[in-house]
């Protein structure tokens, strides 16, 4: 989701969520990518930012960086919208089945590195957006609602009976009424239609099947109903999907309960098929490394403040992406306490998300390496049992499995809550320590 969709107010955060197909098939492995059998031991990546369209072609940049991805214990990437667009960055897409006219390469390159990853045990979410499309033609009364699908038969060609009857601010849908939120750069999809629903399937079926996709992330997903994701991972029965819902979150009185609660309630919204980016972790977390008030990473039942401490195996947590960071810088990551994040949801129960920018800045990809290593070699899982320890305003501290202890913060005199000799200093860095159990 890009600028044009997003709602600007001071007190709005983004609100997203990664869904989880079924646990009986492992992610990223349906083309031949993640040879990974456990869905709670997941690191994932997002394999672009908002300039990447500028590259002449992305899909080779990505290609050549699959060996070195796949070497850090990165398990899946999350691939850009890949379909003709009128937003460059892929997510104003009118011509689904067109991949040739995309900005991040062509579909012969797609394919390529696609293949690469999965020559490297690495599975590949494509972005799917199919909350909204554009038009390709005008009616005769001059609505943008004429849609075509990007091959010579009648496949995804719609008209005004495909958008909702209440679409705002568009008047020209004959629709159902919509089951979510407006988005208002193009006019929304009524996914309560059976024609929708069987050629919208059978298009991401032929992702797989053609380009060797393994999984998606659903694009602006809070403008559906969550039964209607469900139905499509049913239908497609990807091993690995994600989906973006934005929501406010406000803090105090309540708010980061309540912002959670929201993500749980989604989660079921699914039929519990699905879990969620944690995006109250992410706001807690830098609100607390920026003002130095780490007591808000613990709740009020001693367990972590975000969705990892009510839904852990559920919880995808992350930093920063193409909207909240990179150019857009709509609701960013302190910079200077990057790797504090890092050292937090590395170690933490959730599914972390590692970020392209900070995975290829110099001063970042040692430090992240060496978490996800640690991570690897110790076996933290989504569901990891997590006990913190202290929660001050200038030290955080938590023990994982009775494996890794971890601080973040700037204080540094934290003997007091070391037990004995049995663990060993072996990752630290500004204001972040890991200690591990010895062997």
């Amino acid at each position: 989701m890009g600028k044009m969709g997003g709602e600007l107010l001071a007190t709005v955060i983004l609100l997203g969520f990664i869904i989880h197909a079924s646990t009986q098939a492992p992610p990223g492995g349906g083309g031949g990518g993640n040879n990974n059998p456990d869905p709670l031991d997941i690191v994932f990546f997002q394999g672009f930012n908002w300039e990447s369209w500028k590259s002449g072609s992305w899909y080779n940049v990505l290609e050549g960086a699959a060996k070195e991805i796949a070497g850090a214990g990165i398990t899946d990437v999350w691939f850009p919208p890949p379909s003709q667009s009128v937003g460059p960055q892929g997510y104003l897409p009118g011509k689904l089945y067109d991949l040739d006219e995309s900005k991040y390469g062509t579909s012969s390159e797609l394919r390529q590195a696609v293949q690469a990853f999965h020559q490297n045990g690495v599975g590949c979410v494509c972005d799917i957006v199919i909350n909204h499309r554009t038009g390709s033609k005008q009616d005769d009364k001059g609505n943008w609602c004429i849609f075509e699908g990007g091959t010579d038969d009648d496949r995804l060609d719609w008209g005004a009976w495909a958008i909702p009857v209440n679409d705002k601010p568009y008047s020209c849908g004959t629709g159902n009424a919509d089951t979510g939120k407006d988005y208002e750069a193009a006019p929304d999809v009524d996914h309560t239609n059976p024609r929708v629903q069987s050629e919208l399937s059978e298009w991401m079926k032929w992702l797989m099947s053609d380009i060797g996709f393994d999984g998606w992330r659903f694009d602006f997903a809070r403008g559906y109903a969550g039964n209607f994701l469900s139905m499509y991972i049913q239908n497609t029965t990807p091993s690995f999907a994600v989906g973006e819902v934005w929501d406010t979150l406000n803090f105090g009185n309540g708010g980061e309960n309540a912002h959670r609660q929201g993500l749980v309630d989604w989660v079921h919204s699914t039929a519990d098929s699905s879990a969620a980016f944690d995006f109250t972790t992410k706001g807690i977390l830098q609100l607390a490394v920026q003002n130095n008030e780490l007591w808000r990473l613990r709740d009020s039942n001693g367990k972590p403040s975000g969705m990892i401490g009510v839904l852990p195996e559920k919880a995808i947590t992350f930093i920063d992406n193409h909207d909240t960071g990179s150019t857009q810088n709509l609701w960013p990551f302190p910079p200077d306490k990057l790797m504090q994040g890092y050292a937090y949801i590395l170690t933490h129960p959730g599914v972390p998300t590692i970020f392209y920018d900070h995975f290829q800045d110099t001063n970042l990809k040692g430090g992240i390496k060496q978490l996800i290593e640690i991570r690897k070699r110790n076996q933290i899982k989504a569901n990891s049992a997590c006990t913190i320890i202290t929660a001050e305003s200038d030290l955080y501290m938590a023990n994982i499995e009775d494996k890794v202890i971890m601080k973040i913060g700037a204080r540094y005199d934290v003997g007091k809550y070391l037990p004995s000799k049995d663990f060993q200093l072996t990752a630290s860095g500004n204001d972040y320590v890991v200690w591990e159990r010895k062997t």
